[in-house]
């Protein structure tokens, strides 16, 4: 299991110089686990002893818990709570007081303390009350971290579909305004290619918005999966006349190179997208007058999938990042080269449910060679 490391930011606020040094000595080798985000949790505390000192200390850095005096010489514990809560910096708060009663932990807490202590407290009392604190913060910052990271993946999600959409949708308007413009001095054999490309296109966007689905469930978990034995040479072959076209405006070859491949039970449409985005990426990253080599081997109960071409290839520095999602190799060589990010980490996704993987041998402008390993 990861464990991250997180730090906590505090800041204590007494008009008693020995008391910030006391929790400071207290919570200076202290550190909390947060097993709920396996997340560690060591502490940088800060102190103000005067009013100047705490307003200093607060525009200057932001805090993530404040232990506040409730009762200090220029002004209110209250006062400065009233103002740390109108920041609006999720900055939690504890109030500390000698004068503890029921009116000023209610009045305290109606204001947006997090917490109440009385004082004189022990050390483990103040560590405890720190803990608590601690888990909310680290809790609510995850869960903060990963709504803004659904919303972003949302944002990218949609940004690639409609970029996908775009092209052929453009395709199709383009061969439909021709029809309609000049459709008496069209000839029956212009006519019938731009109807089948159309067709074909539409299916193309079909297709797309078929295969993001089954991505997306594949993250989920909600995909159905169908496992059965499927031939593994048709659909390589499949998949590579899918993409012949793209291969010869540029005069790159496809070649199969099957081994005692029969059938293997798998996810048809697992299968199809590993075999679609491999052969895809070696076409779109490869050279004019290049080569893509597709060698398949199968023992039992295990398939060898490799994918090479004679491209552009790939540093050591960005191998580490090809399997994350959305993550896109970005240079002066692939700059004019559209893709989703996606092809390569739902491939690692779709490996690990059969207990395999995907890994990577390449050198910069020689090529590349995917590697894909199922277990049935």
């Amino acid at each position: 299991m990861t464990v991250n490391i997180d730090k906590c930011r505090v800041l204590v606020v007494d008009d008693e110089p020995e008391m910030c040094k006391g929790v400071q000595k207290i919570l200076r080798n202290f550190d909390v686990f947060v097993q709920d985000a396996s997340s560690r949790v060591t502490y940088e505390v800060d102190t103000a002893t005067s009013k100047n000192e705490f307003f200093e200390a607060f525009t200057s850095k932001n805090y993530d818990l404040i232990l506040l005096d409730y009762k200090m010489p220029e002004v209110s514990g209250l006062e400065l709570l009233e103002y740390i809560v109108a920041q609006k910096k999720n900055t939690l708060v504890i109030m500390i007081t000698a004068y503890a009663t029921f009116e000023t932990a209610v009045e305290s807490t109606k204001l947006g303390a997090y917490d109440f202590l009385a004082k004189p407290f022990t050390p483990d009392e103040i560590r405890n009350a720190v803990k608590k604190a601690t888990n909310h913060f680290v809790l609510t910052r995850r869960a903060q971290e990963f709504e803004e990271q659904r919303k972003k993946l949302r944002f990218q999600f949609i940004s690639v579909l409609s970029h996908e959409l775009k092209a052929p949708l453009n395709a199709v308007e383009g061969y439909l305004d021709i029809l309609d413009n000049r459709f008496n001095n069209i000839s029956p054999e212009d006519f019938h290619m731009m109807v089948n490309r159309s067709k074909i296109r539409i299916e193309g966007m079909r297709k797309l918005i078929f295969d993001l689905l089954d991505l997306t469930r594949i993250e989920s978990g909600e995909k159905k999966r169908k496992l059965e034995n499927v031939d593994i040479k048709q659909m390589a072959q499949f998949s590579a006349d899918l993409f012949a076209e793209d291969a010869a405006k540029r005069n790159i070859s496809i070649e199969l190179d099957i081994e005692r491949a029969g059938e293997f039970c798998v996810d048809k449409s697992e299968l199809e997208i590993i075999f679609n985005n491999l052969i895809s990426n070696a076409i779109k990253y490869n050279r004019d007058n290049g080569r893509v080599k597709v060698k398949i081997k199968s023992y039992g109960n295990k398939l060898r999938i490799i994918v090479a071409d004679t491209g552009i290839g790939i540093s050591e520095s960005d191998k580490s990042r090809l399997f994350k999602e959305f993550s896109r190799i970005k240079n002066e060589k692939t700059i004019h080269i559209l893709g989703s990010g996606l092809g390569l980490s739902t491939i690692n996704k779709i490996a690990k449910l059969y207990n395999g993987n995907i890994k990577v041998k390449s050198k910069p402008d020689v090529g590349t060679a995917f590697v894909v390993t199922l277990f049935a």
